[in-house]
C-alpha cells in the first residue's frame, strides 16, 4: 500500500471526513484490520483565510507547498489537498514535489464523465464558483458545462460554508436556502450538482433533493485509494 500525503485544515470539519473516509474505503477492500497509510499536516485555517481575503494567493500557495514538501519527506507518495478552493494553488504546490498531487477537479470530473453528465451545477465558495481554476479544468479538459448561482446567491452560499459550515454550525434554514439555490440550477439546465466545496456534504444530502450531487469529498477519497492500493 502506498501513503497518502493529507494536507488538511481548511477547514478542519471537513478534513476529518476526509480522513475518516480514507480509512473506511482502504478497510472495505482490503478486510481485517487494514487501515488507511496516512501522513497529514493540518494547517491553521484563520491563517489561509486571512491570505484568501486579501487575495494573496502565492503567499498561501507557499505554506502549502512547504508542508507538501515536508508531507513527501516524511514518505507520502501522492499528496491531497483536502480542500476545493486551495486547488487555486495546485500547480504552485506541484512544481515543489515530486511525487503526485491528486487534483480533486479531476476525481469529480471522472464520476461526471462516468454518468454522462455534460451540464452542472457548482456550489462552493466564491472563489472556486468565481475564477476559472476549476470551471475551465472540467471545461477544457473534460468538455463538461458549468453554471453557477447569480452574484447574490454566490453570496450567500460563500458566507455559510465560511460563518456556519468552517464552524460546525449546521442550520435548517441554511439548508433550505441551498437547496433553492439548487432548485435554480435545475433550470438552468444543470443535470448534477457539484459540492465543491469539502464542507457543503455537512450540510446538504443526496435525500434532500432529486437532483444528484456529486460530492467532491468522495470522488477525491476514491482517487486516493485506487492510488493507495495500485
Amino acid at each position: 500500500m502506498r501513503t497518502i500525503g493529507l494536507l488538511g485544515g481548511m477547514s478542519w470539519e471537513s478534513t476529518q471526513s476526509c480522513y475518516q473516509q480514507l480509512n473506511q474505503q482502504i478497510s472495505q477492500q482490503l478486510g481485517a484490520l487494514h487501515s488507511a497509510q496516512i501522513v497529514m499536516w493540518s494547517v491553521d485555517f484563520q491563517q489561509i483565510e486571512t491570505l484568501q481575503r486579501a487575495g494573496q494567493w502565492q503567499a498561501a500557495g507557499d505554506i502549502l507547498a512547504k508542508h507538501a514538501v515536508a508531507l513527501e519527506n516524511a514518505g507520502a507518495e501522492c499528496v491531497v489537498i483536502a480542500t476545493n478552493t486551495m486547488h487555486i494553488v495546485a500547480e504552485q504546490v506541484q512544481r515543489e514535489i515530486k511525487v503526485p498531487l491528486l487534483h480533486i477537479a479531476d476525481a469529480t470530473a471522472n464520476r461526471l464523465v462516468e454518468n454522462r453528465f455534460n451540464r452542472v451545477g457548482l456550489l462552493g465558495t466564491a472563489f472556486t464558483m468565481e475564477k476559472p481554476f476549476y470551471k475551465a479544468r472540467l471545461q477544457q479538459n473534460f468538455g463538461i458545462d458549468v453554471v453557477v448561482p447569480d452574484e447574490a446567491e454566490r453570496q450567500l452560499v460563500h458566507d455559510v460554508i465560511y460563518q456556519e459550515l468552517c464552524l460546525g454550525q449546521i442550520k435548517p434554514e441554511s439548508k433550505q436556502a441551498y437547496l433553492a439555490v439548487i432548485e435554480k440550477l435545475e433550470q438552468q439546465g444543470a443535470q448534477a450538482i457539484i459540492l465543491g466545496c469539502t464542507e457543503i456534504g455537512l450540510l446538504v444530502a443526496q435525500q434532500d433533493t432529486r437532483l444528484p450531487l456529486i460530492d467532491t469529498v468522495s470522488e477525491h477519497v476514491k482517487a486516493a485509494v485506487e492510488f493507495a492500493l495500485s
